[in-house]
């Protein structure tokens, strides 16, 4: 970050009383005072809960100007739309208004965040669950079809299988404006798209599934390495 940025957040928000008023531990997270420079980004506090892989991160990001509030699932990132503002004072009327249902949703299945849409497409219910082993290839089912996950763009984590250690993760996704499944893996961090299990309904999820998971998750991890 620019020096001159970076000393005008260290203004803006030195002395801020809502901050320092934060309570040390919300739903089982525990805050963590940073106030530092990471990339392009500035740092102000965070709710961790490392043993459950969740964190909720509130910052400036430079490229944007906007104070930010990020939310971290396993090794999935993102930020909350109702969050985003320039001004400090905004920013804080949203962490009021939000944070704690946000750090409780973070930590909790909450059904009520579930769209009409993903509640048409049944889900939560669907069968296959049984054939989602806890660990497979050395990946550890981490999130559940029984407890989807809303990230961005209409999307939902469907189930998650993650190597922590390795970094490396593969993701089924459902997106409701495209009413379509995907998969999307993570390879020592690093994002990675391929088109091998885009299905239009459950059944043919299954199918997909059924014939490329395993090789899928010895591919990840081969490349992990």
């Amino acid at each position: 970050m620019k020096a001159e940025l970076v000393e005008q957040i260290k203004t803006e928000t030195d002395g801020w009383e809502y901050k320092d008023g934060l309570p040390e531990d919300l739903h089982g997270f525990k805050l963590r005072h940073i106030d530092a420079e990471n990339g392009d980004s500035y740092e102000l506090f965070a709710y961790e809960n490392e043993s459950c892989h969740r964190s909720a991160l509130a910052y400036f990001h430079e490229e944007t100007r906007e104070y930010k509030f990020k939310i971290r699932i396993g090794l999935t990132e993102f930020c909350l739309m109702q969050y985003i503002t320039d001004k400090l004072e905004v920013f804080e009327g949203y962490l009021r208004h939000y944070l704690e249902q946000s750090i409780h949703d973070l930590g909790q299945y909450n059904p009520e965040t579930l769209s009409y849409i993903m509640r048409e497409q049944n889900i939560t219910a669907w069968d296959y669950k049984p054939h989602l082993p806890p660990v497979l290839e050395g990946f550890e089912l981490f999130i559940t079809p029984d407890r989807p996950v809303r990230v961005l763009n209409g999307s939902y984590i469907i189930f998650d299988y993650s190597d922590f250690a390795l970094e490396s993760n593969f993701i089924i996704y459902y997106n409701e404006f495209r009413s379509e499944f995907y998969g999307e893996a993570r390879i020592k961090n690093i994002p990675e798209m391929n088109y091998t299990f885009d299905s239009d309904s459950l059944l043919e999820l299954e199918e997909r599934l059924r014939e490329h998971l395993v090789e899928r998750l010895r591919e990840i991890r081969e490349r992990s390495r």
